[in-house]
């Protein structure tokens, strides 16, 4: 089952004297979180309007709705930052890193099951998915050459074996 609320970024300090906020953004680009008008705030999910955000350095300038001060924005510090996922409008074909973890990972060519995703390093060059559960922990990047087919909603991964993989 997919989550509905997804963990995005994290609060890292104040900026500036009127409220604003640092976020640490966990996603491909700082832009996507720019878009959200409403955040959820750690694991109650209690609802935040964001009033503005912009990107600075990598990391999200937020000013929400409530605190106007630095006091005020230091009690957000370290607090985890979620979407609710029918807030997100993702192109087709896309997918939620978070909605891959356990799926099943099996040769395109033959349907073995080789393991479950367990882990994905995010590198600068692509995406490497950890593979565990199987006869060996595999590493695999998350290129068309290796990926033949993500079925989020069928729960599996099929990925083409290649020599020394």
């Amino acid at each position: 089952m997919l989550k509905q609320y997804l963990e995005v970024g994290k609060v890292t300090n104040v900026h500036g004297l009127n409220g604003e906020v640092k976020v640490q953004p966990w996603a491909d680009s700082p832009e996507f979180l720019c878009q959200f008008k409403t955040l959820y705030v750690d694991e109650a999910h209690f609802p935040i309007t964001v009033q503005r955000a912009r990107v600075h350095k990598n990391m999200v300038i937020m000013k929400f709705e409530g605190p106007t001060d630095v006091p005020s924005a230091l009690s957000l510090r370290g607090a985890t930052l979620y979407i609710d996922r029918s807030d997100a409008n993702l192109p087709q074909g896309t997918f939620f890193l978070a909605d891959i973890y356990g799926l099943d990972v099996q040769d395109a060519a033959t349907g073995e099951v080789l393991g479950k995703i367990e882990d994905v390093l995010t590198l600068p060059a692509n995406n490497v998915y950890v593979v565990k559960g199987g006869p060996r922990e595999l590493m695999i990047p998350a290129v068309s050459q290796f990926i033949a087919e993500t079925n989020v909603e069928g729960g599996y991964i099929r990925i083409n074996m290649m020599e020394g993989l």
